[in-house]
Order: structure tokens, then sequence, then C-alpha cells
């Protein structure tokens, strides 16, 4: 018997996952672009931006989410970091030429102190929005879910990054990104709602009762890592694994993606051309969270990766509008549903009340291990990229094809996995 949901919960997965979402997509998709416009970044300094947040949501989330089990309420964590991740957000509007300029009147390359101040700033966003998303909210998910209803709400919670850059990509379309002050309106507006989602929070989310580990705060932190926990849940560990490779494999295209779009096949109306491909990915995705419910995690996942890889064939060999919007359509869909198939998977696999010690595991296969390698290998393959002069003087590099060749070549080395965890539960 599929276990029903409330009204309030759907309400509070929806709201929470899509304004964190929205968040997250300005940070892994925008702050790229923001340091690209406003500060000539360059591809290594983007690489670098997403590993340093990558450590920083790691480190954060297996802390915080082995508190959340301790002290036994998640709301507080997802309230209390919310809003103090809206707080975070709105600091960026400080991180201006003419505002930093003044405060160190010996540096002479302002540009590259701006872009490090970024980083920086983005490493404590990320502590804020690891505790309350990454941490805190997919525990209290785990925890008030169960496998009869898994998939159905990892659907709605998977296709929240396509539905957050439709809103994030609608929303932007309106401001001219070569502007200091459009950016400081952003900031300001993604900031205030965030906080608010926060204080709403207060009244929409109910703790789950959980049961207390009663070993120490330090042994639950190290839980998920000892080998005897490894052992007692191969499937689990398994299936993060392959989390990592096909996260891997998005990280290498992502953080370039926007900028492929606009600055290396020409597409300014980048946003018309994806918001399409979007609305479709994010129905498929809700719908494909329901088939992971009646078919499982074998062939759930073989149609979601076999989607990511005709997307990026296609976005390889093609440049003109049409193709490219049909090969981000496969790209996204297969993206989206293969994060539900795979997220779906780990919760029912995640240990009873112990939900807030394996979201650390979770992010080190979602966020920290793709976070370094993926982007890594994206500037790796665009070394010798093309490069255009600025207005300024400057140059900045411009991404090409190859980062989806480099993407297909990674998501391929999933194969193994899949036949491995068929076999295993099999055997189970």
């Amino acid at each position: 018997m599929k276990t029903k949901l409330s009204p309030r919960f759907w309400c509070a997965i929806t709201l929470f996952s899509l304004i964190g979402q929205v968040a997250w997509v300005v940070e892994n998709m925008y702050f790229n672009v923001f340091i690209y416009k406003m500060f000539n970044a360059s591809a290594d300094d983007i690489a670098l931006m997403v590993s340093a947040s990558a450590v920083a949501a790691t480190v954060t989330t297996v802390f915080m989410g082995a508190l959340s089990d301790r002290i036994g309420k998640r709301k507080l964590f997802i309230c209390g970091g919310y809003i103090l991740w809206g707080i975070s957000i709105f600091s960026f509007v400080l991180i201006k030429a003419d505002i930093i300029s003044p405060l160190f009147p010996s540096v002479t390359a302002i540009s590259s102190l701006c872009v490090t101040l970024v980083i920086i700033l983005d490493c404590v966003m990320t502590f804020f929005g690891s505790t309350a998303n990454d941490a805190a909210f997919n525990a209290w998910l785990t925890d008030s879910t169960d496998s009869s209803n898994r998939g159905a709400v990892e659907g709605i919670n998977a296709m929240m990054p396509l539905v957050a850059i439709l809103v994030v990509f609608g929303g932007f379309m309106f401001f001219d990104l070569e502007k200091a002050q459009s950016w400081s309106l952003i900031f300001t507006i993604i900031g205030t709602v965030v906080l608010v989602v926060g204080i709403l929070g207060i009244f929409l989310i109910k703790d789950t009762p959980i049961e207390k580990p009663q070993q120490s705060y330090f042994k639950c932190i190290f839980y998920g890592f000892m080998p005897k926990t490894i052992k007692s849940n191969l499937s689990l560990y398994l299936t993060l694994a392959a989390f990592v490779v096909f996260n891997i494999s998005i990280q290498i295209f992502m953080p370039y993606l926007i900028i492929y779009y606009e600055k290396s096949l020409g597409m300014t109306d980048y946003v018309f051309i994806m918001a399409p491909a979007i609305i479709v990915a994010a129905v498929v995705t809700a719908f494909w969270g329901r088939v992971y419910d009646k078919k499982g995690f074998n062939f759930s996942s073989a149609i979601a990766i076999s989607s990511l890889c005709v997307g990026y064939i296609i976005l390889f060999f093609t440049k003109t509008t049409l193709p490219v919007f049909i090969g981000s359509l496969f790209m996204m869909c297969g993206y989206l549903s293969g994060m539900a198939v795979f997220g779906a998977m780990i919760r029912d696999n995640t240990p009873e009340n112990k939900a807030g010690m394996f979201q650390g595991l979770r992010i080190f296969s979602q966020v920290l291990i793709p976070g370094i390698v993926g982007p890594a290998i994206g500037s790796a393959v665009l070394k010798n990229a093309e490069t255009v002069l600025n207005n300024d003087g400057t140059t900045s590099f411009l991404p090409n094809e190859n980062i989806f060749l480099a993407s297909l070549v990674a998501v391929l080395l999933l194969i193994p996995f899949l036949f491995i965890i068929k076999k295993k539960k099999g055997t189970d």
C-alpha cells in the first residue's frame, strides 16, 4: 500500500525544494557568469570556485547532518539555515570594484581580488545553504517518506533544479548582466526570497519523530565511513559510487553551459530556446520518479542515462538552434531523471533513523568529488580554447563542444556500475 502524504508536506517540499534550487542555480550557473562578466575570470578561476564550494558543501553536510540526528530537530536547521542563507546571498551586493578598491588601495589587480572574495563568500553561503538544504532538508525528506512513495517525492524534488533554471532564466531576461547594478538587484531579490521562505517554514514544516543515535556526536560524524557500515549497506555504497560517476559527467560541462550558449554559439536569446526544453524535461522528471516506484532502479536508470548520452552526442555535433534545442532536451531529461532515480535509490537504502549521518556521503558523491574532478576535466579540455578580446583590452576564453564529448566518455563509465548494482540486487 502506498503511504499517503499530507497537502502540508507537498506544499513544504515544493516551496523549500524550489527556492533552495533557485539559490543553487544562481550559484552553480550564474556565479560563473558573474565573475566571468564582472571580473574577467578564467576557466581555472571558475574551476577553483566550483571545487571550493564543493568542499565546503561536503564538510558542512557531514558535520551538520550528524548534528541534526543528535538533536533530532530538522526544522530548526532547515528554517534557521534558510534565513542565514538568504542573508549571505544578499552580501554579494557588496562585492563591487568601486566598493573593494578604496578598502584595498595598495592592490592593483582589483578584479583578481574580487574573484577571490567571491570564492570566499561563496563558501560561507554554501555553509548555510548546505546546512539547511543538503543536510537537514534532505534528511527530513527521508524521515518523512517510505519505499512506497519515495520515487514520487524524489521526482518532484529532482525536477526542481529544472524548474529553478526556468525561473532564473525567465527572471534574468529582464537584467543586463553586463552591468554591476543588475547583479546587485539579483542578489537582493534572491536573498530576500530565501530568507522569507525560511520564516514560512516555521509554520509549514512538521518534524517527524526520529530515534536519536546512542553513540557520541564524533562517532555519528564518521559512522557512514566505517568499514562495518559499508559492509552492511553495500547496495547503498555501490549506488553512491555510481552517483559519483554520473555527477562527474554533469560537472564537466555544467559550469560552462550558459557561457557556451551565449558566447560560443552566439545565442543571446538562449532563454527562449531553453525554456521549452526545461518545461518538457521537468514534466518528464516528475513522471520518472513514479516509473522508479513501479519499474525499479535498473530500468529507470538505464533509460535516463541513455537519454543523457543522446543529448551529449547531439550537442557535440550541432551548433544551430533546433538541433541544440533537441540535444539540450535529451540532456536535461537524462540529467534530472537520473537525479530522481539515484536519489530515490539512495533514500531506499539509507538505514532508518540515520538519514542525517548519511547526507554527507550523498554530498560526497553528488557535490565534492564531482565538483573537484568534473570542473578540472572541463578546464583541461578547454585549456587551448579560443579566446575573445573584451572591450577593456582583456581576453576571455570561449567554451567549445569538447566539454560534451568529455562528459559522454565519463557517463559511459557508468555501465559497469549498473551491472554490478543489478547483480547485487539479484542476490539480496
